[in-house]
């Protein structure tokens, strides 16, 4: 735990709050980490989530399977992001999506309860954390509202276009790296792998784009 205390720190859970109060926090909330491997499951839809997990190292997918083994991506999370946050904030514990590791992944999981609720001290370095983790679900939700527009999308250019577009704004530039495989990619677009990898020729020889495995330039449209 020690050893990822500068870089817990550093995330946007802990914005604002000075690292000697931070420590005294930390305390309070309980915390747990542990590792997973590239591919294994952090929680499985249908599970009970009662703590928040925060991405110390790796990279982690959030989705949605049904009972044909079918999956989709709805999001995935950067190291310093936080998830989990959605069920046990609503008091609806029993989770409706699947949390994966999409890289080997050390995971800090924090009581909510512990965080939502401050202790008899009343910190106000405390109601900063709370402050900070409700910025964080907003966020997560914008995260999610994209998604749903880019299932709204008819053909499966316009959903790649619609992607590239997203992440170029995120990057502020129109070069840029992707956190996604080309079978992830797919997943999170509701497309086969094929077909994505067919479009993704045709935009390039059309010139709307250009890449180099996961790395992205938007030239045209």
């Amino acid at each position: 735990m020690k050893a990822y205390l500068d870089q817990l720190f550093d995330t946007p859970l802990f914005q604002n709050i000075n690292p000697n109060d931070a420590k005294d926090l930390l305390i309070c909330l309980t915390p747990t980490t542990k590792s997973y491997a590239k591919g294994n499951y952090i929680t499985r839809s249908g599970e009970n989530i009662h703590a928040i997990g925060v991405v110390l190292q790796g990279m982690v997918q959030m989705l949605k399977e049904d009972v044909w083994g079918n999956r989709t991506i709805l999001t995935v999370m950067p190291e310093k992001s936080i998830f989990g946050e959605t069920f046990v904030c609503s008091g609806y514990y029993n989770s409706t999506v699947s949390f994966q590791a999409a890289a080997d992944c050390t995971i800090l999981f924090l009581s909510f309860d512990r965080i939502l609720h401050s202790c008899a001290k009343a910190c106000t370095f405390h109601h900063r954390l709370i402050d900070n983790v409700v910025i964080m679900i907003a966020q997560k939700n914008i995260q999610l509202m994209e998604k749903i527009e880019l299932t709204s999308m008819k053909t499966l250019r316009e959903k790649i276009l619609l992607y590239l577009s997203l992440q170029a704004q995120r990057n502020n530039r129109l070069y840029f790296t992707i956190p996604m495989r080309r079978l992830e990619m797919a997943e999170y677009l509701g497309a086969e792998r094929s077909a994505l990898s067919r479009e993704l020729s045709r935009m390039k020889k059309d010139g709307l784009i250009d890449y180099d495995r996961n790395t992205f330039r938007l030239l045209g449209k």
